[in-house]
């Protein structure tokens, strides 16, 4: 066979085959050729994608709402723990298969309906004018990290899959047969008798050897195991530590006074209503009748016009300043015809509050408070500018901090979640620095990390403790406890499952009931409306009830006490027919909202089915900083420390 190659290899159709070969390696890479094309993208649906980075910063919000639930930190393992990357991923191929075939059938809301939307949208509102502000708009946008282009592609894709929606189900009503079955669902009762098996109707377990509960432990060890700990160092930048004893000079307190004098003052203030008239015949009418006491309103009214009331106001609110110049001569009542910039105008005087001028010593605590804000500002900016050039010059955290002259604190043992071994909170801590400490390696120190509010830090990783399992002699008891209860449990199921097929088989539920001492308990008209608030039966048993038929036993895990409960369906009972009418009527809607989300997602898994969107986990993990998976095991490989 060698030599039927080796004599192939000189032929000319040998030659041009390797021609194309080299050919097609130098267009399309080794790779591609026998490989096809590798997208670098984590979703490709049609021509729609979503990026490594779109991958993360959805993720990132995600996180974020998690953690906003939750009230403590939430790492992306432990997102990753939970398969909440698989579900993103697939989340995301399902809303972008959905899009492009919106896209692919040509719905596409119009610019000028996007325009309309977005400037419907309170966040963009100028607070000043109650308008649409376009800066406001691309601010909030960049605060988000989200640019105009996204934004509105993303608007595009809700708008047009609303409508296509809204019009698959438009009219829609849920039929009267299918809101009947619904009430008969719930409404139909049921009889039982039951009876409580406890520990005493099984022989006692024995306590465990070391060698059970050392495998007891190797079979829990997910849920036993402590998790990896970190010991730091810490050096902190804070107004707060630095500012309490800062002295400030009157020289300084004077600056302050001198600079803000102007608004620290509190201008006089008027209310008053100004009438505006189209000549000065109208313009005394109007006086006369403002002079008697009648309504403003109900005379501007009467004169075609608006009346301008300004309640509690500066001279430099009134619009028109001659009038301003008036009505904060006049004293209180008085009526006065101004001939304003405007035209001319009626003005009358309803209350004056006088001004008052500040003095520094009536001020001189809320300067010092500030003055002191400032210079405890300039000097944490002092401070870190020392540190970050000892550092950047080689100098450690510790001894750039002594350089700065600014203390260091040992925080530690603590886990990812901000905790302590013994599961309390390290005080100290702040979600950033946490999560910084976290992405050092053992002896990594941070640069100075800002966290808002003038306040930053940097850490050292002093040492890290590896997550394992605790020794048994520490967990010893509490693990005696478990396994010794878990034995019980199996024991009581295997008992109550004996007791169940005696009662199968026909033998009667008093019966059985006493052969371990058991005493039978009715209970009347359970049906699924009022299953929420029955104390007697556990979730279990009552899950199992309503999917038996008369004379069908059951056994769950006893509501009211460690043991099992034995039963059976005595009786089942229809609805009443009135009450089933009613029913039938008042769970219409609920039902129709319930048809609609489904033909929604129906059409939704419909479009992933047409699309079929490609995705790749090992990009979206690269995006998130994690291992590739192995395509063998499907697991990722261990990072060294």
């Amino acid at each position: 066979m060698l030599s039927s190659f080796r004599a192939f290899a000189k032929s000319p159709l040998a030659g041009i085959l390797i021609a194309i070969l080299v050919i097609s390696f130098g267009l399309f890479g080794v790779r591609d050729v026998f490989n096809g094309h590798a997208s670098n993208d984590v979703v490709v649906a049609g021509k729609r994608t979503i990026s490594p980075q779109d991958f993360k910063t959805q993720w990132d919000q995600a996180r974020k709402g998690l953690e906003q639930q939750s009230g403590q930190p939430v790492t992306t393992e432990m997102m990753v723990e939970n398969h909440y990357d698989a579900r993103l991923i697939d989340e995301l191929a399902t809303r972008e298969a959905f899009a492009a075939l919106l896209d692919k059938i040509g719905l596409r809301p119009s610019d000028q309906l996007i325009k309309a939307q977005i400037e419907k949208i309170p966040a963009f509102f100028d607070q000043v004018s109650g308008r649409f502000d376009k800066a406001l708009y691309q601010q909030t946008l960049q605060q988000n990290n989200l640019t105009v282009d996204k934004f509105e592609a993303s608007l595009r894709d809700e708008i047009s899959q609303t409508h296509l929606v809204s019009a698959i189900v438009d009219g829609l009503r849920a039929p009267r047969a299918y809101t009947a079955l619904g009430a008969i669902y719930m409404t139909e009762t049921r009889d039982v008798g039951y009876f409580s098996v406890g520990p005493g109707a099984v022989p006692a377990v024995a306590p465990p050897t070391d060698a059970q509960l050392t495998k007891f432990m190797q079979d829990n060890a997910s849920r036993l195991m402590r998790p990896e700990f970190r010991v730091l160092t810490v050096v902190r930048f804070s107004p707060t530590l630095v500012g309490a004893n800062l002295p400030v000079t009157d020289a300084e307190i004077q600056k302050q006074f001198d600079f803000r004098k102007d608004t620290l003052n509190k201008p006089e203030v008027r209310s008053l209503v100004q009438i505006p008239a189209k000549d000065a015949v109208s313009a005394q009418a109007i006086a006369t009748r403002l002079a008697k006491g009648e309504d403003p309103r109900a005379i501007a009214k009467s004169t075609g016009v608006e009346a301008i009331i300004y309640v509690e106001k500066p001279k430099a609110a009134i619009a028109d300043p001659k009038v301003g110049d008036a009505a904060f001569a006049m004293t209180v009542g008085a009526v006065q015809v101004v001939q304003g910039g405007l035209g001319p105008a009626v003005v009358k005087v309803f209350g004056i509050s006088p001004g008052h001028v500040a003095t520094i010593a009536e001020v001189r605590p809320m300067l010092e408070a500030e003055a002191r804000k400032t210079a405890a500002a300039e000097k944490v900016y002092e401070l870190s500018q020392k540190y970050d050039d000892a550092h950047a010059g080689g100098a450690s955290l510790i001894e750039a901090s002594a350089k700065a002259g600014v203390p260091t604190m040992t925080l530690g043992p603590v886990s990812q979640q901000g905790a302590s071994p013994l599961g309390q909170a390290v005080p100290g801590l702040t979600l950033k620095l946490v999560q910084t400490a976290f992405a050092l390696p053992q002896g990594g120190e941070s640069e100075i990390e800002d966290e808002g509010n003038g306040e930053s830090f940097a850490v050292h990783v002093d040492k890290i403790i590896p997550k394992a399992l605790p020794a048994l002699s520490e967990v010893r008891p509490r693990l005696v406890q478990v396994w010794m209860a878990q034995e019980v449990a199996k024991r009581l199921r295997a008992k109550a499952d004996d007791l169940t097929a005696r009662v199968e088989k026909g033998e009667s539920l008093e019966s059985v009931a006493g052969s371990v001492g058991g005493h039978v308990a009715h209970l009347v008209g359970l049906d699924r409306q009022n299953a929420g608030q029955n104390k007697d039966l556990s979730q279990e048993s009552l899950s199992k009830i309503f999917g038996l038929k008369v004379g069908e036993a059951f056994n769950g895990e006893d509501a009211k006490a460690f043991g099992i409960v034995v039963g059976k369906i005595e009786a089942l009972r229809g609805p009443v027919p009135t009450a089933l009418g009613r029913m039938a009527q008042s769970t219409r809607p609920q039902l129709t909202q319930t048809l609609f989300r489904e033909i929604g997602a129906d059409a939704r898994k419909s479009a992933k089915t047409t699309i079929k969107p490609k995705t790749n986990a090992n990009v979206a993990r690269a995006a998130l900083g994690l291992e590739p998976l192995d395509p063998k095991t499907g697991k990722a490989a261990e990072k060294a420390k």
